[in-house]
């Protein structure tokens, strides 16, 4: 019992030390260059949706929601403090800023958990996309619906932009993911060595 409540507290401290570690990272790469890579015809991609992923992946659907969330509202307070174009305004409301983004994290953890039986690596590459394809979904569908713009607009949006970030998350997240198990595993097999 006692073992099981510890084992609790851990567990717990542990999650919110990687929400707490990976929203930061989420805030970073949303005040900073680094969240967006450069593509053709002065487009660009983003990855400032990869840490709700990781973390959904990493320690469950709520840890995933509560990034996705923090960066859905630095997203709102940003497009509602600093507007850089009309569509801007949009982003002040949640059901474009906030609500996918919360979902970014659910679909990534919930995507990696039915394909962990399978294969972990797919896992995790299968998370990575459907985390970012949820994003652009979302966020492009809000759009349309509040016709902030048109749908032949969204359609081509994703086409260029949406399935290279896709591609791009699926990579983010497998690296990131397997990188963090495999230090996992080793602090495991050296807390076993030294127990023996």
């Amino acid at each position: 019992m006692a073992t099981q409540q510890k084992a609790s507290g851990t567990s717990w401290v542990r999650k919110m030390i990687v929400a707490g570690a990976l929203s930061a990272v989420s805030i970073a790469l949303f005040l900073t260059p680094f969240g967006y890579i450069p593509w053709f015809a002065g487009a660009s991609l983003t990855v400032m949706h990869v840490p709700a992923i990781i973390g959904g992946v990493l320690e469950g659907p709520v840890v995933g929601g509560v990034i996705g969330a923090i960066f859905g509202i630095t997203s709102l307070i940003k497009a509602a403090t600093a507007p850089q174009g009309p569509i801007d305004v949009f982003f002040t409301n949640p059901l474009v800023s906030v609500i996918p983004r919360i979902l970014v994290g659910i679909a990534g953890w919930l995507i990696a958990t039915l394909l962990r039986g399978l294969n972990r690596q797919l896992g995790y590459l299968a998370a990575g996309a459907v985390g970012s394809l949820t994003n652009s979904v979302l966020v492009l569908g809000a759009l349309v619906l509040l016709q902030a713009i048109p749908l032949q607009l969204a359609a081509s949006v994703f086409v260029a932009n949406s399935l290279v970030e896709a591609v791009a998350a699926a990579i983010l997240t497998a690296g990131v993911v397997s990188a963090w198990k495999g230090i996992e595993h080793g602090r495991s097999r050296s807390r076993l060595a030294d127990e023996a």
